[in-house]
């Protein structure tokens, strides 16, 4: 007569308060090996020197847009600084500037989801509470369309995001950089439908441009103290990613 199949034994319940059992991450879930301190303050470094040149970007913007078009995407490639300037710059220079300052930040991001996992993602959420609530809709996307995401709004939330679900390097750069240059392309044929409007802009903008100036720079130093006394600053958020990082519970992570 065959042996009958084994059965598991009953285990004991858990005595009350006792802490939840860790469970295993998936199968299918990414690796994480977190780097060293020192790799994680090398790529922190460059992210809040971006956060401070779009600072000075958005507070000097009335002005450069005018007098320095180039070295205002250089600091700040926002959708309406892009669609400024565009008619006043070349394709190389325009093109070429944009693509680099948009892209810089993306790969920092990227890296960041790709070996904090779920720590990287808390931590995003508590960073731009108004849009976390959206955060995890978001990720849920990734498992049908990742690429697409990516490749139509390739920001830093969507940048980190990609890293998180562990998407390929190489499949994330094809992605992102071809939705930059669609994105340049389709903002270059904007400003050429409006020139007239956008010259109009421009001329307000020369005509008063320094009450228009002193308007900007109270304007961004006022938002920056408020946060800051909020304790929701971008650069106090960024300078404090590794203490957040470390006691974030990423089940991933080795």
């Amino acid at each position: 007569m065959p042996d009958s199949p084994a059965v598991a034994p009953d285990l004991p319940p858990e005595p009350a308060g006792a802490p939840a059992a860790h469970h295993p991450p998936p199968l299918d879930a990414p690796v994480r090996h977190r780097p060293a301190r020192r790799t994680l303050t090398l790529l922190v470094a460059p992210i809040v020197g971006l956060i401070i040149a779009s600072n000075v970007g958005d507070a000097l913007a009335t002005t450069l847009a005018t007098t320095h078009p180039l070295t205002l995407i250089a600091l700040n490639a926002r959708s309406r600084n892009l669609v400024l300037v565009t008619n006043q710059l070349d394709a190389l220079s325009y093109y070429g500037v944009a693509t680099v300052r948009l892209l810089l930040s993306d790969p920092l991001f990227f890296l960041l989801g790709y070996w904090y996992g779920e720590a990287a993602v808390s931590w995003m959420e508590k960073r731009t509470r108004t849009i976390g609530n959206t955060m995890r809709q978001i990720e849920g996307w990734f498992g049908r369309g990742g690429l697409v995401l990516v490749f139509v709004a390739p920001n830093n939330i969507v940048c980190l995001l990609a890293g998180a679900a562990g998407m390929s390097v190489s499949a994330f750069f094809a992605a992102n950089i071809a939705g930059t240059l669609v994105r340049l392309y389709l903002i270059r044929r904007v400003g050429e439908a409006f020139d007239a409007p956008i010259q109009d802009v421009l001329g307000f903008l020369r005509d008063y441009r320094l009450p228009l100036l002193a308007v900007s720079v109270v304007i961004v130093a006022t938002m920056s103290i408020l946060e800051l006394r909020r304790g929701e600053g971008e650069i106090e958020a960024v300078l404090h990613l590794d203490d957040d990082l470390e006691t974030g519970d990423d089940p991933g992570t080795d």
